[in-house]
């Protein structure tokens, strides 16, 4: 069975930090792109993260770039995103997923173009201002 777990949301207050880890199973995860996209109370999903099979080509949206970081270590089947400087704006639902194509459609600022293989629940991350 394939799955993709998120976790690591919380309660923050504004300007902190905090570690999402997305593990999957039940697929070949070194050979997948994964990407992490948040959607808020009302708005559209967006794409923020990106990272490629090998970890050597990154994306991340403008809304967070400077302020993550995302990596992964294949041996564990997890992908990192290391979100600082939290403010109220990234409130919202995080979601992992994985695709067997690269970053593009994780770099779209179309959600109906977010056709990914394997998605997993979503971690919510709250920020407290």
């Amino acid at each position: 069975e394939v799955q993709l777990q998120a976790s690591g949301g919380g309660l923050v207050q504004a300007g902190g930090s905090l570690r999402l880890s997305c593990t999957g199973s039940g697929f070949a995860f070194d050979d997948y792109t994964v990407g992490w996209f948040r959607q808020a109370p009302g708005k559209d999903r967006e794409g923020v993260a990106c990272i490629n099979r090998s970890g050597n080509i990154v994306y991340y949206s403008e809304s967070v770039k400077g302020r993550a970081t995302i990596s992964r270590d294949n041996a564990k089947n997890t992908v990192f995103l290391q979100m600082n400087s939290l403010s109220a704006e990234d409130t919202a639902e995080y979601y992992c997923a994985a695709d067997y194509s690269g970053c593009s459609v994780v770099s779209s600022t179309d959600p109906n173009y977010y056709v990914m293989d394997y998605w997993g629940k979503g971690t919510q991350v709250t920020v407290s201002s």
